[in-house]
């Protein structure tokens, strides 16, 4: 009986003998991310009051693709939400103020929460790094197992331990191949550059769920979650990411062909709204309206201008929320960082570094935060200063987060801004204190990383050398014997996509703790891992 539909991106509806669950559903007509981001294909066809009528609704991370306020408002006061019970009290304050009356319940990882009274569960599965607030979803409906990854980046490990908890079988493993991150399509690359980045992260996406994949080995992989599709005019000329070839982001169906072709004993498919399958048969009934949807349409751009002047309304009404902001907008933006920077000193010592604000229209101006481990200064940006980032948006838009009525990683995700960075080295702590933003959060951040043991090591070999590293990433804990790749004289953990020099230990491309790596004599025992 247990059926899976699946509603787009991310959003599957479980159907049970005795229970009815949404699982991250995004359905609003005015998209996400200030209307930046909309659905695609398009979903608007699904019966949304029949979705509706749930007993539960398990929401994944406060992403505003995953974390969908419009349907939150218009679920029965009956219906439960469930998501995960992070370190920081970030998410679950965001959805109080929209669930109104109905239950909130936090879910501890790896804690089976009962669905029914016939056997049914749920539980989290969050990233090892609270750096990274993403989890996935186990769901075992009348004893069928759903791995339901979301954007999490589980490890191998991680995945196995879901995989025995479900009995030794997922009969559905849908993983996010897509990846719709600001790096690299908002940054100031030239075009050789970009295109180069774009496609080293695509398929660097690709070889993760390939591994995670061939770990677990369910009954049906699924690629799925993303990628949107932009329809307003100051984001339209990213659609560029969406071509099958060269775009930056992976589509369901693109993503499919390469991971036929690279494990091909596995059974992989594809979905689209509305498309069910029944886990107990392995039937699959495809959606007449979405039956007529392919990413490899030639009439894309004729496909994305009806779509736009459908949603042209509801584009207006979002932008409309956010007005030009007042002549008081620089005194909040210092306010802001004054109070961003008191919360964590071990974040300021990992940042140390100056990022620049280029806010563009009414009342804006250039800004510099200095944020230094002997404490926090913005002001006014100062002639001659180098900054390290620099990030370009319009003053309404930094209004809304200044005000709370976005997040840092709404805007950012929105793709309504434009980044620089010099040197071309990514900074996990700005980012992590931009979008956590609350001590609790920071706090397990720090201990997390400070606490790490890194007596477990492996041996790899590269260039005819061998050399002795840590088995875990020192960025988020990921397995490097089974998740990672050596070349060139460098180990690229796939998990996140950060490259250690083997040599000296340094990450190449991102601010990160050593590797701790040491070359070792060639002996005739056999490497570990890689």
């Amino acid at each position: 009986m247990p059926t899976v539909t699946f509603l787009g991106h991310a959003g599957v509806a479980v159907r049970g003998a005795a229970f009815r669950l949404l699982a991250d559903p995004w359905l609003a007509p005015t998209g996400a991310f200030l209307g930046a981001w909309h659905q695609y294909p398009r979903n608007d066809h699904l019966d949304v009051p029949a979705l509706l009528e749930t007993d539960w609704v398990a929401i994944s991370h406060e992403h505003l693709d995953h974390f969908d306020p419009w349907v939150v408002e218009r679920l029965p006061e009956r219906t439960r939400i469930l998501i995960p019970s992070y370190p920081g009290p970030a998410f679950r304050a965001r959805m109080a103020a929209v669930a109104g009356a109905r239950q909130v319940i936090e879910i501890p990882a790896w804690e089976k929460f009962p669905l029914d009274n016939q056997g049914s569960w749920i539980t989290v599965i969050p990233e090892l790094s609270p750096m990274c607030h993403d989890s996935a979803f186990l769901v075992v409906a009348d004893g069928r197992a759903i791995l339901h990854c979301n954007d999490a980046r589980l490890t191998a490990a991680q995945a196995r331990r879901a995989k025995h908890l479900a009995g030794g079988r997922l009969d559905l493993m849908a993983l996010q191949t897509s990846g719709a991150s600001w790096h690299p399509i908002c940054y100031e690359y030239p075009p050789e550059e970009l295109a180069k980045v774009s496609m080293d992260k695509r398929v660097a996406k690709l070889r993760g769920a390939q591994r995670l994949v061939r770990q677990t080995a369910p009954e049906l992989a699924v690629p799925f979650a993303g990628p949107p599709c932009f329809l307003d005019g100051e984001v339209a000329h990213l659609n560029w990411v969406l071509d099958q070839d060269t775009g930056a982001f992976c589509d369901p169906e693109a993503a499919t062909e390469w991971l036929r072709e690279h494990l091909p004993g596995q059974r992989w498919d594809h979905f689209r709204p509305g498309d069910t399958v029944d886990l107990d048969t392995g039937e699959v009934v495809r959606d007449p309206v979405s039956a007529r949807f392919s990413f490899a349409d030639a009439d894309r751009p004729g496909y994305l201008e009806r779509y736009a002047a459908d949603r042209a309304a509801s584009i207006e009404r979002v932008l409309a929320d956010h007005p030009e902001p007042d002549a008081e907008l620089f005194h909040r933006f210092v306010a802001h960082f004054e109070h961003l920077g008191g919360l964590s000193d071990y974040f300021l010592s990992q940042i140390d570094m100056l990022v620049r604000f280029e806010v563009t229209g009414p009342n804006g101006g250039t800004w510099d935060v200095d944020f230094s481990p002997d404490g926090l200064k913005a002001g006014e940006a100062a002639p001659g200063a180098r900054p390290h980032y620099r990030i370009t948006t319009a003053g309404r838009w930094l209004d809304g987060v200044l005000g709370g009525r976005l997040a840092w990683e709404d805007l950012l995700i929105s793709f309504r801004l434009s980044l620089y960075r010099d040197p071309d080295v990514y900074n996990d702590h700005l980012v992590g204190l931009l979008k956590h933003a609350n001590a609790p959060a920071l706090r397990a951040v720090e201990a997390y990383e400070t606490g790490r043991d890194e007596s477990e090591r492996i041996v790899v070999e590269s260039g005819g050398c061998s050399y002795d590293i840590p088995r875990y990433c020192p960025h988020a804990g990921e397995d490097l014997s089974i998740g990672a790749i050596v070349r060139d004289g460098q180990v690229h953990c796939l998990a996140h996509n950060f490259a250690f020099d083997l040599a000296t230990g340094a990450c190449v491309n991102a601010r990160s703790a050593n590797l701790g790596s040491r070359r070792v004599r060639r002996t005739t025992d056999r490497p570990l891992g890689l």
